[in-house]
């Protein structure tokens, strides 16, 4: 595959924009390194005049944008999910990627859908949003003034993409995030069986943990099934235990 292909399957995700003139500045940012790709998650409705002003010749990107009313929604289909931000807090991931490691694990990821998410101009993505997310992009900036505009980060990213990548390793393709979230939620359930849990939240952070181990790892149907049949015959074999130590 050339570069053009591997750059097609990346789709940049605005959650909630709140100026149409931001959008109209990714837009460009977007298509001078040749991703056309823009997901709006997001109700509002946007000044036509800002966005085609600022987007200038790209407003082809802003036309064909598509829209989800949830961040879930929009990543289901996604082999890779990376939240961009700055922000570490004590519910974040704890360890994120710079630019131009992004773009290696993007060379590196086989066939699939590959969503990169940006927040809100005003605070960015929330706790929740971020785990959503099976990574997480950092841009390095000075402490004295680290806050960079929506359409500047989208274009330092995208840089790094078009600049790094070419093509992606042919074979067995990855499954979505959305498989990938159902075979997280196939492996608590049967933990939960067992007594594994403990704690009160303890059941959703290891879902999460899980989630975005398989989405990293980018494992086929085949291999996945193989990892959801160690967490269920695991139940299955205490659950034959007890029964025998019951009779």
């Amino acid at each position: 595959m050339d570069q053009q292909t591997n750059l097609d399957r990346i789709q940049i995700v605005l959650v909630d924009t709140q100026d149409g003139a931001n959008i109209g500045s990714t837009c460009r940012a977007m298509k001078t390194m040749g991703i056309t790709h823009l997901v709006l998650v997001s109700d509002r409705e946007y000044d036509e005049n800002r966005v085609r002003t600022l987007a200038l010749h790209a407003s082809d990107v802003w036309e064909q944008a598509k829209r989800f009313s949830s961040l879930k929604e929009a990543l289901s289909g996604s082999v890779l999910s990376v939240a961009a931000t700055r922000r570490r807090g004590k519910f974040r991931k704890h360890s994120s990627l710079n630019p131009t490691q992004l773009a290696e694990v993007v060379q590196k990821t086989g066939d699939g859908l590959i969503s990169i998410v940006f927040g809100r101009e005003s605070d960015g993505l929330t706790d929740d949003e971020v785990a959503m997310c099976s990574q997480v992009v950092t841009i390095p900036t000075s402490d004295q003034f680290p806050s960079l505009n929506l359409s500047q980060a989208v274009q330092i990213i995208t840089y790094c993409l078009y600049d790094t990548i070419k093509t992606y390793p042919e074979g067995a393709n990855p499954v979505t995030q959305g498989r990938c979230e159902e075979a997280a939620l196939k492996a608590c359930d049967a933990l939960d069986e067992i007594g594994y849990f403990k704690l009160g939240q303890e059941k959703l952070w290891t879902f999460r943990f899980l989630r975005d181990v398989f989405v990293r790892s980018a494992l086929t149907e085949s291999e996945i099934q193989k990892m959801e049949k160690v967490f269920v015959k695991s139940a299955r074999i205490k659950a034959h235990k007890n029964k025998e130590q019951d009779d």
